[in-house]
């Protein structure tokens, strides 16, 4: 597997976004916003396959980023209640239809990202080297980070 970097993880919090309002945000309505997955969702088939598809592509994304199992847990939940809720006819879509279940997997591996401390390097080398307590030092540092994650293990 290609060693990634913090740029790469960057790019991924980047597309993250993109999927994250193109799905539930395109269009505001103050704190409420219809994205396409809302609209998909009148169209039987094709906001079926829009919801999965757009769901799994977002948790390959946190598999990606190396999202923590809670994170992805989360992002599980949220993405299973858009799509179930999306399957039963009429009152499942006007639910669907509000309910922005890939905004809020979208914003929970966004914040994964944002609170790990990344280190572009192996962990085994670190801990060898003596690295890694520094590294650990630095994310206990910042109030923001909850843990380390080395991108080349």
């Amino acid at each position: 597997m290609a060693k990634r970097t913090v740029g790469d993880i960057e790019k991924i919090w980047s597309n993250v976004e993109g999927v994250k309002k193109l799905s539930d945000r395109a269009v505001g309505f103050g704190p409420f916003g219809v994205g396409l997955d809302g609209l998909l969702t009148w169209i039987p088939i094709v906001g079926s396959v829009y919801s999965v598809g757009a769901g799994g592509w977002l948790l390959t994304q946190a598999v990606r980023a190396k999202a923590g199992p809670g994170t992805i847990a989360r992002m599980i939940g949220y993405l299973g209640v858009d799509i179930a809720t999306g399957e039963v006819p009429v009152a499942g879509d006007v639910v669907d239809f509000f309910f922005p279940g890939h905004l809020m997997a979208a914003k929970a591996l966004q914040k994964d990202i944002e609170t790990t401390h990344w280190v572009e390097a192996n962990e085994r080398d670190a801990r060898a080297s003596g690295d890694h307590d520094r590294h650990m030092a630095d994310m206990r540092a910042d109030p923001t980070k909850r843990r380390v994650v080395y991108l080349h293990d």
